[in-house]
């Protein structure tokens, strides 16, 4: 057992995030120290929007790593790279995702698009996912290359089914659910996957801790649509109705789309075929009066359930204790 390790077991369960990220406080260190470094160019532009896209945030993921591989009992600092390398692609995505999107604020502050451009954005975004797979090759583990290479994969199959719904009032669960999948869980999945492989664990729990992070990212993000139609926009960091203006159909509203019948019914399809905010007090009225935000609370909760019984497979540790927890906090943010 390593010292960071032995230090940790001897500590109780967190019970905030707070206590959660001083779990691995050294590594998350050295994290952010590796970032800083591959972030460098020689030029100013990428320096600036890269600059200011990674600052803020949880950093959710790589701590997803972080923990998962410390929970595996790894030795060596693999992990480290590993965990540089989640963030680096999930800030492309965020990226590309606000050019998409059309964005102006995200975490709080103005988007690196609307400060520096698409064009801008966009290019930035590609060079920290190239910046990703350099530190893939010289992490030198095929496994975890082949995994993220098809992550990487899957998430831009994501972003394209997101597309094709946008706008579409006839968008079912099960397409929500397929897109969230690729464009969210798969990510995480790949986090607490890698975490598992550098450390050699055996294919069944490695498949436990894939199972885990699938079903963390699918109730984080069934979670962060939740907030978009209730959360205080001040603590949101983003507007409230982000979704509906960009026509985006997400669990709540379609849940209360499949129940609304007549002129509602009629309402709410032209609200996600039109997109905007000026309909959002009546989406927000179908939607609490069919229960859709408790209906998509109930399903977030089932993955956080289903993410907490998939670590049975690894042993009892502070580490097993805190990937538990992240699972409470993904379906409890806001609330």
């Amino acid at each position: 057992m390593t010292a960071v390790s032995a230090t940790a077991a001897s500590r109780q369960a967190p019970t905030d995030f707070a206590a959660v990220q001083a779990l691995v406080a050294e590594d998350a260190r050295q994290v952010d120290a590796l970032i800083r470094r591959r972030l460098a160019s020689e030029v100013l532009l990428v320096n600036q929007v890269a600059e200011h896209i990674v600052a803020g945030g949880k950093r959710l993921r790589p701590l997803v790593v972080l923990l998962a591989a410390r929970a595996a009992g790894i030795r060596g600092d693999g992990h480290v790279a590993a965990a540089a390398i989640i963030e680096f692609i999930h800030t492309a995505t965020l990226l590309h995702d606000d050019v998409v999107d059309e964005s102006d604020l995200r975490r709080g502050r103005r988007t690196a698009n609307s400060l520096f451009g698409n064009a801008a954005s966009v290019l930035v975004g590609d060079f920290l996912y190239s910046r990703a797979f350099q530190l893939m090759v010289d992490l030198d583990a095929m496994p975890v290359m082949r995994l993220l290479a098809d992550t990487t994969n899957a998430i831009a199959e994501g972003e394209v089914l997101q597309l094709m719904h946008i706008h579409n009032p006839d968008t079912t669960e099960a397409d929500y659910l397929r897109v969230i999948e690729r464009k969210t869980a798969i990510l995480f999945a790949a986090a607490a996957q890698i975490g598992g492989l550098l450390a050699g664990l055996a294919q069944d729990q490695v498949r436990a801790l894939r199972g885990y992070g699938h079903a963390l990212g699918m109730a984080f993000q069934i979670a962060d649509d939740i907030l978009d139609y209730e959360a205080d926009e001040g603590a949101l960091g983003k507007h409230l109705g982000d979704d509906l203006a960009e026509g985006k159909p997400t669990l709540p509203l379609i849940h209360a789309i499949a129940r609304a019948g007549g002129a509602e019914a009629t309402a709410l399809r032209e609200a996600v075929a039109s997109g905007g905010r000026e309909h959002l007090p009546e989406v927000l009225a179908a939607i609490r009066s069919h229960g859709g935000l408790d209906y998509a609370r109930t399903q977030a909760g089932h993955h956080a359930t289903a993410a907490t019984a998939a670590l049975a497979a690894l042993p009892a540790s502070p580490y097993r204790d805190a990937l538990a927890f992240l699972a409470g906090f993904a379906v409890s943010r806001g609330a």
